[in-house]
């Protein structure tokens, strides 16, 4: 199963990369597929690459979502 999730870009890098956080984990990623990007900035991640811009409410209403669902547990924790 493949996940995309919202992540901020901190900072803008050479070569079209960017850095990016999502509670407080940090990574390098490309915006090779996406055009103005700022920092500040949401943007979908998938598999290392920024694949599209989101508006900021949506990006933490989705965030939180996969909080709740997080707290959750797995399927098996569940039943």
């Amino acid at each position: 199963m493949c996940l995309a999730i919202p992540v901020r870009i901190t900072a803008l890098l050479a070569d079209a990369m960017a850095a990016v956080e999502v509670d407080g984990i940090h990574r390098v990623i490309s915006l090779a597929l996406i055009d103005d990007a700022q920092v500040g900035d949401y943007v979908i991640l998938h598999v290392g690459y920024a694949i599209g811009k989101l508006d900021p409410d949506e990006a933490q209403a989705t965030l939180q979502l996969m909080h709740k669902l997080a707290e959750l547990g797995s399927p098996d924790e569940i039943r």
